[in-house]
């Protein structure tokens, strides 16, 4: 069982900058895959990043590739999203996320996810 309590989220002014956390508890194995997700209201969920849980390697979604960056504080359990040059397209609910191992665009599937936060509001307003 893994816990996610998700962080950071707010209104920020379009061109911003937001860091959003998600503190992770539980039995997490080194094989594990940290995601984040979003969703906009009236949209499906969508994938913005992931990593894997040893920092190995990292993807993006084209529309956040340059303007976010996904890590991890090993000592906290603690993985972060940082979020600049926000766009109002860029406003959803922010979810992490935490999956057995997976590579490419196989890591981009939310259902293939097993455990999820609570998620975090993100508003830009233009």
């Amino acid at each position: 069982q893994v816990t996610l309590v998700e962080s950071g989220g707010g209104l920020v002014q379009a061109g911003g900058s937001l860091r959003l956390s998600c503190a992770a508890s539980g039995r997490i194995f080194n094989s594990y895959v940290m995601g984040w997700f979003r969703q906009a209201p009236g949209k499906e969920r969508e994938f913005v990043a992931a990593m894997s849980w040893m920092g190995e390697w990292t993807y993006y979604a084209e529309s956040v590739k340059g303007r976010a960056t996904i890590s991890r504080d090993n000592a906290k359990n603690v993985v972060y999203l940082q979020m600049n040059s926000l766009k109002f397209e860029d406003t959803a609910d922010y979810y992490c996320a935490v999956r057995s191992y997976c590579s490419g665009y196989g890591c981009y599937d939310p259902a293939e996810y097993a455990y999820w936060g609570q998620g975090t509001q993100v508003t830009v307003s233009s």
